[in-house]
């Protein structure tokens, strides 16, 4: 049934003497390369007139087991002198102005003479083909090949190839060359790389930059933009650059994808070609289910290798897919995401807020049972869009996304950061984001606007205090740690004395203006954060990009996360036991569960409060890190009023500043926005913050309603503004089931916590939410991620 590992025919005559074993070895030479099963090698090239094909040349070059080419191919490309010489040396010109690696003869007969290879797309068939060397092989040809086609009146070599060794684990072993794709969905994405470091060809590079000019891009670090792709849909790092978040660095593998594919540790470069290409087709379309079907089409390479590389397909695809980097969000999936070895687990979720749809959503996906069960009345936990006020949507909890490729600067506005990961999802529902303007006016009660430059100015000291803070810290224990609070006093005063500078009454202002946006960061007043890790999670990757409103709030996306789910509403958990081989938990009404896995998403201070009784009790440093985070809270207030009385001084911005005017009122509504960018409806948005939080916790909220008007009609004083036509004011110290907005670092405590909360109890209990995220803390994002995390953990044990 055709050629195995690489051999040819043997000829049928006997040898009897010692003399004719002799011509024989003279006629045949074995290949050189150890461990190489060829006895008696073929010629794949047939270049050269004097080509040995399958009999006896001085020495055989050995590309993969079954692909050899004979020293009379290699002289015809090698010696200046021979015919062959100018298009070798040309392919090298090309190469070297692209690539990193040798231009060796050896990488010319890989990546320019080896034959393609094609897989009968027939469902009864599925047999691989040796195209001739005249067919080139593109995706559409891939994908629609079947054996016996015509090109050109040519058929295609017809012979069935036996291709089992090439899946053989030795295999690989003895490949020579790593396989580079050529025309790989991946290479818009990186330009700014070397194509033969992230796994593409230099041949077929479209760059014409030279070695000193791609070094330049690499400085550059501008992320590629791509006609039709979402500028949100960054999934590969730049090169030189840091801090950005859910992204992988293309021309490496990481931790987990080491010790999932330990094979590809000495050489990544085929692993490293099919993830980049997965990960670009993904973001190129994230509507429809990414299969291995979809992608094998778009594996050009030359070689046995593309049979190979179609084969490892289907496990890279369903790693990056158990992992939440592709075939994730609100897709409609037909039939399980992964193999049916996945399929034989239950799953209890607790709690519908965005970690637990998330995982929820992710796991069903994958193929497994899940029954989500949520306390409220209502999914979104801290997500809780509010139409009331003349149809536009206020988001009670999260609904400004600070960043969508975002990090957390000290500066206004911080909301909840965001990234890809939404952007995705917003993609698949068509929903779009308004950008929101860096402009933000500063104004004074009285009604006077704030000079941009004493803004810049105090901006500038502010960050000074902190980057003095962070110096402080260096070298502190947990032991050592202060209120944050404290600390930015001190340096403060240390600062007047030292410098005897005097801020005016103005500045001193804007200086607390800064203070509550530091607390809106936070969700604490300073004293009670801590000073050494009050911004653990700065030291990894963050969002960055454009501040955003969602518009049409979080709850569509979520909506959308929870179709299809199980989901039991108004079943507050009451007990966890998991000291049997299987999970039960138990509701406040008695009814009973039972699951091999639960995940437990409730807010933090549900966990510090001991309303779900585990049985055995969770381990003592668990319990140590929950209760060495604080839950953070602030509010908002949000305002309809009969029309846009603000236009005319805000002159289009989307928010704009209120400067306290003591310390004593920092934080109480300290940013308005604009919650409709059309300019047609007329609602204002603001937060309440640190100590103000405390002060309103007792008034009615027509109260705080009226100490909001009272701060507009200051702020726009030299106008009427009108009353509000209706109003709300959220209360989430109040709320039963969240108690709190986000979670920060107590003073004492370190960002470690996060990591130790998230870690899963006897590989049954597991737990998600903001508070087990270390990288992204306080954020939906940072929700949604826990889940997808630790659905991947879920479907990997």
């Amino acid at each position: 049934n055709g050629v195995t590992r690489g051999q040819s025919v043997v000829p049928s005559k006997a040898t009897d003497t010692e003399e004719e074993e002799d011509q024989s070895e003279k006629k045949y030479r074995k290949c050189e390369k150890a461990g190489c099963s060829a006895t008696y090698p073929v010629c794949f090239a047939s270049a050269s007139e004097r080509c040995a094909k399958n009999g006896y040349t001085s020495r055989w070059y050995h590309l993969s087991c079954g692909e050899h080419f004979c020293n009379e191919c290699f002289d015809h490309y090698y010696r200046s002198h021979k015919d062959g010489y100018e298009t070798y040396a040309s392919w090298k010109r090309v190469w070297t102005s692209n690539g990193k690696s040798e231009p060796s003869l050896k990488a010319f007969m890989a990546d320019q003479q080896l034959p393609y290879w094609v897989q009968c797309t027939k469902s009864d068939c599925g047999k691989w083909r040796q195209l001739t060397k005249d067919i080139q092989l593109t995706a559409s040809l891939a994908s629609t090949y079947r054996c016996g086609m015509k090109f050109n009146n040519v058929k295609p070599c017809c012979v069935p190839q036996r291709v089992a060794e090439v899946i053989d684990s030795w295999w690989h072993s003895m490949l020579i060359l790593p396989p580079l794709f050529k025309d790989s969905p991946a290479s818009p994405f990186l330009t700014a790389y070397y194509p033969d470091c992230v796994g593409m060809s230099p041949s077929g590079s479209t760059s014409n930059l030279s070695h000193a000019e791609l070094r330049a891009e690499h400085c550059r670090a501008i992320p590629p933009q791509i006609p039709g792709l979402s500028p949100y849909f960054q999934p590969f790092y730049q090169p030189n650059e840091c801090g950005k978040a859910l992204c992988v660095r293309p021309d490496m593998m990481e931790l987990d994808e080491l010790y999932e594919f330990p094979e590809f540790s000495r050489d990544p470069t085929m692993y490293l070609a099919l993830r980049n290409l997965i990960l670009a087709y993904w973001h190129r379309d994230c509507k429809e289910v990414l299969t291995p079907q979809k992608c094998a089409p778009h594996i050009i390479v030359r070689g046995l290798v593309r049979v190979r590389c179609v084969q490892e397909m289907d496990r890279v695809l369903h790693f990056v897919t158990r992992k939440g980097l592709i075939n994730t969000g609100v897709l409609s999936v037909k039939r399980p995401l992964l193999p049916e070895r996945y399929h034989n687990k239950n799953v209890i979720v607790i709690g519908a807020g965005a970690s637990g749809l998330a995982a929820a959503r992710q796991l069903q996906n994958f193929g497994m049972q899940v029954v989500v069960l949520e306390a409220r009345e209502r999914i979104g936990g801290r997500v809780w869009d509010d139409t009331s006020l003349g149809g536009i949507t206020v988001g009670r909890g999260a609904q400004i996304v600070n960043g969508c490729a975002a990090t957390l600067s000290h500066n206004r506005p911080r909301g909840n950061p965001n990234v890809c990961r939404h952007a995705v999802i917003l993609s698949q529902l068509n929903v779009k984001m308004h950008k929101l303007g860096e402009r933000c006016d500063l104004f004074q009660e009285g009604g006077s606007a704030t000079d941009p430059a004493i803004d810049k100015r105090m901006d500038f000291h502010f960050n000074a205090i902190l980057d003095v803070v962070s110096e402080w810290r260096k070298d502190k224990s947990q032991n050592q740690d202060a209120a944050l609070g404290e600390k930015i006093q001190e340096v403060y005063k240390t600062f007047l004395q030292e410098s005897g500078i005097q801020f005016s009454e103005l500045e001193e202002k804007v200086l607390q203006f800064h203070l509550s946006n530091l607390e809106y960061a936070c969700g604490s007043t300073l004293d009670q954060v801590s000073a050494r890790s009050w911004d653990h999670n700065e030291f990894f990757a963050q969002f960055s990009g454009d501040h955003t409103l969602l518009t049409g709030g979080y709850s569509s996306l979520l909506n959308k996360l929870a179709e299809g789910l199980d989901i039991h509403i108004k079943c507050p958990v009451q007990a966890i036991d998991y000291s049997g081989d299987a999970v039960i938990v138990t509701s406040s009404n008695g009814t009973q569960w039972t699951a091999q896995k639960v995940l437990v998403t409730v807010p933090l201070t549900l966990l510090q409060k001991n309303i779900i009784q585990f049985n055995p009790a969770l381990p003592e440093r668990k319990l140590k890190a929950i209760h060495s985070l604080g839950a953070g809270v602030i509010e908002k207030v949000a305002l309809q009023f009969p029309y846009r009385f603000w236009d005319s001084k805000i002159q289009g911005a989307d928010y704009f500043g209120h400067i306290p005017p003591s310390p004593d009122k920092r934080g109480m509504f300290s940013v308005f926005y604009d919650m409709d960018p059309q300019g047609k409806r007329s609602v204002l948005m603001s937060v309440i913050t640190g100590e103000a939080v405390t002060s309103i916790r007792d008034m009615e909220d027509k109260d705080v309603a009226n100490q909001c008007m009272k701060v507009l009609r200051e702020l726009f004083k030299e106008q009427e503004v009108p009353e509000p036509v209706k109003y709300f004011v959220t209360r989430w110290s109040r709320d039963v089931w969240s108690q709190m907005s986000y979670s920060f670092v107590k003073t004492g405590g370190s960002g470690e916590a996060y990591d130790m909360i998230a870690e899963d109890v006897q590989g049954k209990v597991f737990f998600a939410g903001e508070a087990t995220n270390r990288h992204f803390p306080q954020t939906v994002t940072g929700a949604y991620l826990s889940g997808v995390r630790e659905a991947s953990k879920i479907a990997a044990l």
